[in-house]
């Protein structure tokens, strides 16, 4: 494997981690940005916002990308919706994002713990946003209904990689299944701000770049996240190449010019990186 270049090196305060993470194991709380091992936890912790991982943090799944653990999760938390809402309160967040592990196990996919998620943090924390990034939950409308009557500000669910790279990158996904994932939301509240991201250094070609876009834009998206796939172990996906950042200013181009309302594309976005500068781009809340 090539060496990672200077561009992917990452430094911040391990001081405001530390307090983060001690107040996150007090409350038994997960985050995608610990499990998943994000290089942008200190910029977010730094510019208050943070990614709660919901629903335990063992995946039913085991795409060869991701670093969360496959498993067989536990049953959901009951006092998790308000433990995550006493967290962000504590923290002072201005924008919460919520995830999960898939949880194939569970009927609703998980949907019913995100809701009351929601509304806990709505009740705790009036005047911050939130967004849910959600497993596509076997494409079941009940299920996504769910979530969408909760009033998110944004919805995610993520495609991950081009079609072609599909079965052999998420081989328990399905490319068209989350484009309906994201069409039926987009469809059910057309004021949902609809979202999904990609990663790049796969083995992906600049057409098929080009095909994803149009496709998801295709389905209403409107926010795109495009960031650097990492290898997290040797047993892991292989990693293809390291994009430049002059690549990923080129993805970015084109993809606002096709027509996306927000794009966040650099060697270190992840699906929830510049999260609220998404959202405030978007809405232009200033």
């Amino acid at each position: 494997m090539e060496r990672k270049p200077e561009w992917l090196r990452v430094r911040y305060n391990q001081e405001a981690v530390a307090e983060v993470a001690q107040l996150l194991g007090q409350l038994k709380l997960n985050t995608v940005c610990k499990e998943a091992n994000c290089p942008n936890l200190g910029e977010c912790y730094r510019k208050h916002t943070a990614t709660f991982m919901i629903l335990g943090s063992q995946c039913t799944r085991n795409c060869r990308f991701c670093n969360v653990t496959p498993g067989h999760p536990l049953p959901p938390d009951p006092d998790e919706p308000e433990n995550v809402a006493a967290a962000a309160k504590k923290l002072g967040l201005r924008h919460v994002v919520l995830t999960c592990p898939t949880r194939d196990d569970l009927p609703d996919g998980g949907a019913e713990q995100f809701a009351k998620t929601v509304r806990a943090i709505r009740a705790a924390c009036p005047g911050v946003t939130v967004e849910t990034l959600i497993s596509d939950m076997k494409m079941d409308t009940a299920a996504l209904d769910v979530v969408i009557e909760a009033r998110p500000e944004v919805l995610n669910h993520n495609v991950e990689t081009v079609q072609a790279l599909q079965k052999a990158v998420r081989p328990q996904a399905d490319y068209r299944r989350s484009l309906s994932v994201l069409r039926y939301c987009k469809e059910k509240a057309p004021s949902l701000l609809t979202k999904t991201g990609f990663m790049v250094g796969l083995g992906e070609t600049e057409e098929q770049i080009g095909q994803l876009m149009d496709d998801v834009l295709a389905v209403g998206c409107d926010i795109l996240t495009i960031g650097q796939y990492l290898q997290p172990t040797p047993e892991h996906y292989p990693l293809a190449r390291y994009a430049t950042p002059e690549d990923f200013a080129r993805y970015k181009e084109t993809a606002l010019a096709k027509g996306f309302r927000y794009v966040a594309s650099a060697p270190l976005a992840r699906s929830s990186y510049k999260a609220w500068e998404a959202l405030e781009g978007v809405h232009d809340l200033h």
